[in-house]
C-alpha cells in the first residue's frame, strides 16, 4: 500500500499562511489524502496542516527583531530539518519568508529533499547574488508577479508565473462596488460628498508603531479642511485592530476620531476616495479595488540604512516596480510626514488629472496580473513535483 504524499511546509508569516492556505486547498482536490506539517497560522490549520510552528512565534520584522529572536530561529531550523531528516517528506513547499527559507532550502536540497518556491523573493529587488544560489537549491519557483521569470533567465531553474493571489479575492468585491457583502457601508451616516479616507499602516506591530503615528497626524490635519471626511484604519484582523488600537491611544489630539475596522479591507478601499498605505501586498490589494494611493513606509533607522545599500530597484511600492514608473507618489521614512502625507494624497480625493491618471494606471497593473486561478495552477505545479518525487522513490 503507497503511503499518502507528504510535505513539509512553512509559511513563516500571516501572509505566507493565507496564500499557502489557498494552494492546500486547491491541492486537496488533486490529492485529498496529502499530509502537510510545518510552520503555518489559523488559515493552514483550517485547510488542514499540521501546525509545528504559528506565524504568531515566527514573523519577525527588521534587524533588531532577528537579532533579538535568534535563538528561537535558530532552535527552529534545526526542529524543522530534524523533522525533515525522519518523517521524509516528498518535497518541501517553502512559502515566502526569505530570510528563513532560502537558507532552509540549501540545507533541505543537501538532504536530497525536492524544494517548490512559492511566491519569490525579492531578490531581484535587494539581493541579485541569491539568485545563482535559488538556482542551485530550488528545484520549481511559482512566482506570482509577471516580470520575475525573465529575472531567472540564463539559469536552470524552472520558474512559471501562476498568478497573482488577490486577482480572485477583489474580483467580486471590485464587480459589486466594492460594497460589504451586507450591503451596508462602513459608515451609513457619513456625507455622501465628503472624501473619505483610508489608512493601511501594515500588519505587524512594528510597522504600526512606526507607520502609524504619522498616518493618525497626517488625518488630523487633513480634517482641519474637510471637517466632514471619514478616516478608516483597515486592520486585516481584530488582533491587528486591537494593536492600531493602542497605537492610537499614546497619538496626539485627533486620532480618537479614526475608525479602527477589522476584516473589511476590500471595502474599506472600495469606499475609499483615497488611501495611505504600508509599502507591500495592500499596495496591490489598493490597486485591484481601483483605490489611488500614496505609498508609505517608515521603520527603524539602521533597518532602513541597511535596506537602502541593498535594494536595486527605483521604487519601494510593488504597485510602481510593475508598472516600471512613479505611478503613486511614495513618502518613505524621513519623507513620511504628516505635512507631505497629506500634500500627496489631496489631489486624489476629488476629480483631477493626478487622479485620473494614477487610475489609468491601476487598470494597467490589473491587467499585468492576469485573469485568476493563481492558487489551482500553483496546486496544479506541486502535484506534478509529488509525481517526480513519487516516481523517483520507486
Amino acid at each position: 500500500m503507497n503511503k499518502p504524499p507528504r510535505i513539509l511546509l512553512i509559511a513563516g508569516e500571516v501572509s505566507g499562511d493565507m496564500r499557502a492556505a489557498e494552494l492546500v486547498r486547491a491541492l486537496r482536490k488533486l490529492h485529498p489524502d496529502v499530509e502537510i506539517f510545518g510552520i503555518g497560522g489559523d488559515n493552514l490549520r483550517a485547510a488542514g496542516m499540521e501546525i509545528v510552528y504559528d506565524v504568531r512565534d515566527t514573523a519577525v520584522l527588521g534587524l533588531f527583531e532577528v537579532l533579538r529572536r535568534y535563538r528561537f530561529l535558530r532552535r527552529m531550523f534545526n526542529d524543522l530539518l530534524r523533522l525533515a531528516r525522519t518523517r521524509q517528506p516528498d518535497l518541501a513547499l517553502l512559502v515566502d519568508y526569505p530570510g528563513f527559507n532560502l537558507r532552509f532550502a540549501r540545507r533541505a536540497h543537501a538532504l536530497d529533499l525536492r524544494v517548490v518556491y512559492y511566491i519569490c523573493p525579492q531578490v531581484w529587488a535587494w539581493h541579485r547574488a541569491r539568485i545563482p544560489e535559488m538556482a542551485r537549491n530550488v528545484d520549481r519557483l511559482l512566482t506570482i508577479f509577471p516580470f520575475e521569470p525573465a529575472v531567472f533567465a540564463g539559469t536552470p531553474l524552472r520558474v512559471e508565473f501562476v498568478g497573482h493571489p488577490l486577482v480572485d479575492e477583489t474580483r467580486a468585491a471590485r464587480e459589486a462596488g466594492a460594497k460589504a457583502e451586507s450591503g451596508e457601508r462602513i459608515n451609513e451616516e457619513h456625507p455622501s460628498r465628503a472624501p473619505r479616507i483610508a489608512l493601511l499602516p501594515g500588519s505587524r506591530r512594528q510597522e504600526i508603531e512606526n507607520i502609524l503615528p504619522a498616518l493618525a497626524a497626517a488625518a488630523n490635519r487633513l480634517a482641519r479642511q474637510y471637517p466632514r471626511a471619514d478616516f478608516s484604519i483597515a486592520a486585516p484582523s481584530e488582533e491587528v485592530a486591537v494593536i492600531a488600537r493602542r497605537v492610537l491611544a499614546r497619538c496626539a489630539a485627533g486620532a480618537a476620531r479614526l475608525n479602527v475596522v477589522a476584516g473589511r479591507t476590500r471595502e474599506i478601499l472600495g469606499q475609499a476616495d483615497a488611501a495611505w498605505v504600508a509599502s507591500g501586498t495592500a499596495t496591490i490589494e489598493a490597486a485591484m479595488m481601483n483605490c489611488p494611493m500614496v505609498v508609505v513606509y517608515r521603520t527603524h533607522w539602521t533597518t532602513y540604512l541597511l535596506g537602502r545599500c541593498l535594494i536595486r530597484v527605483p521604487f519601494l511600492g510593488m504597485v510602481n516596480v510593475i508598472a516600471g514608473r512613479a505611478l503613486c507618489p511614495e513618502l518613505i521614512q524621513q519623507n513620511c510626514t504628516p505635512v507631505r502625507l497629506v500634500q500627496a494624497i489631496k489631489p486624489l480625493l476629488t476629480p483631477s488629472p493626478q487622479r485620473d491618471a494614477m487610475r489609468s494606471g491601476l487598470a494597467e497593473i490589473r491587467q499585468a496580473l492576469g485573469g485568476g486561478g493563481a492558487a489551482d495552477r500553483a496546486a496544479a505545479a506541486v502535484a506534478e513535483e509529488l509525481a517526480h518525487a513519487s516516481a523517483k522513490r520507486a
